[in-house]
């Protein structure tokens, strides 16, 4: 049963999520900003950073994109500016995989550097069990965003007044 202490403590999570949902994209403007980059090629980096090599395919799934032009436009500038690699799959000499460039793409890392030390200092704080508690929480939310992503890709367009 929903007490009033319940619903607003809920509501205030709600709004705080939001809000650092705000800044985590305001914040990857700026890095990409001074990176030289544009968004969506930042985050394509982060993806292959953080999922390794993949087709283009499904990086284009995975960035919400067409698998045709848009995803072959992302991964010449970032081939260009040296952050990833195209090298032909092993097991199928037709597929191509794109992967980071380690050594290019750690140059990056330093735009990242002041929230790492922000991040570190709030953990600190932090009890085994109450890291535990958000590490949970935090991949239960992260588990649950491709279907959020996929719901709000498939809603109807609201028509233009």
């Amino acid at each position: 049963m929903s007490t009033p202490e319940r619903y607003r403590l809920e509501r205030e999570l709600q709004e705080a999520t939001q809000r650092s949902t705000m800044w985590t994209v305001l914040l990857h403007h700026a890095t990409a900003s001074k990176a030289g980059l544009n968004v969506t090629d930042a985050q394509a980096i982060n993806a292959l950073v953080l999922d390794g090599p993949q087709t283009p395919g499904r990086l284009a799934q995975l960035m919400g994109i067409t698998t045709g032009g848009a995803i072959t436009a992302v991964i010449d500038r970032l081939e260009k500016a040296g952050c990833v690699k195209r090298t032909r799959d092993p097991d199928d000499r037709r597929r191509v995989i794109v992967e980071p460039v380690p050594e290019n793409v750690a140059r990056l890392s330093r735009y990242f550097e002041p929230i790492g030390r922000r991040f570190s200092e709030r953990v600190a704080h932090c009890s085994d069990e109450q890291l535990r508690f958000l590490l949970d929480w935090v991949r239960g939310m992260n588990a649950a965003m491709p279907d959020v992503v996929e719901e709000i890709r498939n809603l109807e367009d609201r028509p233009r007044n």
